[in-house]
């Protein structure tokens, strides 16, 4: 089992992929077109052309995990525009499709303030 926390890198790529695409071949996009390492322990989410499946490859050390999620009705909600980084909090978002823009959450860091500074 995979646990999603907040120090994990997680990379999306925007533009869709073919999913007859199996472990190599993801792991070939990675290289190509996110110029980044697939062994090294970050998350890659790959979505299918029409928006209804979700693919994450993952590499813990020993082996790579893919994971395949496809709803049974509709499409993702997210807006797959840009090839980036995602907090952990977003990639759980996206894995149950919730609109972003009509989420409220908390910031990925909050600030301590202490009311007496001289404390």
């Amino acid at each position: 089992m995979i646990q999603l926390t907040p120090h994990m890198r997680i990379m999306v790529a925007a533009s869709p992929v073919d999913f007859r695409k199996g472990i190599d071949g993801l792991a070939a996009v990675c290289k190509q077109e996110l110029k980044s390492d697939p062994f090294c322990g970050t998350v890659f989410v790959f979505v299918n052309k029409a928006r209804t499946a979700l693919r994450l490859l993952i590499y813990d050390g020993q082996g790579f995990w893919l994971c395949h999620k496809r709803l049974s009705k509709g499409r993702f909600v997210w807006n797959f525009n840009e090839t980036g980084p995602l907090a952990a909090r977003e990639l759980q978002q996206l894995l149950w499709n919730v609109d972003p823009s009509k989420m409220a959450a908390a910031r990925d860091f909050r600030p301590i303030y202490k009311k007496n500074p001289k404390l």
